[in-house]
């Protein structure tokens, strides 16, 4: 019993170690998951996306707190983990290694992916967001901003000062458009040709979403994954720009 309270003290002051730990026996575990079972037709950073999900959904019930997981004290280090400043660092990692003369070469058509790619998402957000009663243009524009990715949506909301309900659509909707990119791109990859860094390019515009377009590349072909990463690097900051400011005085002119 006394070893039982030690481990516990140790592994609730060392949070940080203790969650790479856990999320590295996750990540391993689904990608072994994903490599025996699926055969790879899913990629294991999908499923460790959704068994994440599960988890956080888990540790709120049992808490009854606001923070999933890392509401038990044990996994507190998750919070610090999933925070702001690790996961911006991990979504700019991704686009180390692209070459800057394989961008070059995408030239018009992969700036012109970025704002089909924004204004596409941005508007069929809008809309649904609209059909099913939410008809400001701050909510509007949040959700919006939440089907480009699931962090435009929080900026976009945090801008325009809605409330944390929305703002946790937005984040719903991004992380639902993130899980569909990982498993279909390697569907479709050979069907538009995506086996070059010059569609790879493209491809990220248009997605957007880093962490979809990384995984789904991934599981088409690794050497892919810097190209649609950087795109959709560029993606993000764009749309934090583009969404709240452009995007949504368009969206108030046209709703009146």
């Amino acid at each position: 019993m006394e070893l039982i309270n030690i481990a516990q003290k140790i592994l609730i002051s060392n949070g940080l170690v203790m969650a790479f730990i856990f999320v590295g026996v996750v990540m391993w575990l689904c990608y072994k998951f994903s490599d025996i079972v699926l055969k790879g037709r899913i990629h294991g950073s999908a499923i460790a996306i959704a068994v994440g999900l599960a988890l956080a959904y888990i540790g709120g019930e049992i808490t009854g707190g606001k923070k999933g997981l890392a509401d038990v004290a044990m996994f507190g280090g998750v919070g610090v983990m999933g925070g702001s400043m690790l996961r911006d660092y991990a979504i700019i990692s991704t686009a180390f290694g692209a070459k800057l003369s394989e961008i070059k070469k995408a030239g018009l058509a992969g700036i012109l992916a970025l704002f089909i790619g924004i204004i596409l998402a941005y508007v069929v957000g809008a809309v649904v967001s609209y059909a099913f009663g939410y008809t400001s243009a701050e909510e509007m524009a949040t959700i919006g901003g939440g089907a480009a990715t699931f962090i435009v949506g929080p900026v976009t909301g945090a801008a325009l000062g809605v409330g944390s309900d929305i703002v946790a659509m937005s984040i719903a909707a991004g992380v639902v458009k993130s899980i569909l990119v990982m498993i279909v791109t390697p569907l479709v990859a050979p069907l538009v040709g995506l086996n070059n860094p010059q569609t790879a390019i493209v491809y990220g515009g248009l997605m957007g979403t880093t962490s979809g377009t990384a995984a789904g590349l991934a599981a088409t072909d690794p050497r892919l994954v810097p190209y649609g990463a950087v795109v959709a690097t560029f993606y993000t900051g764009f749309g934090c720009l583009l969404v709240p400011s452009v995007l949504y005085f368009a969206t108030k002119a046209i709703m009146g």
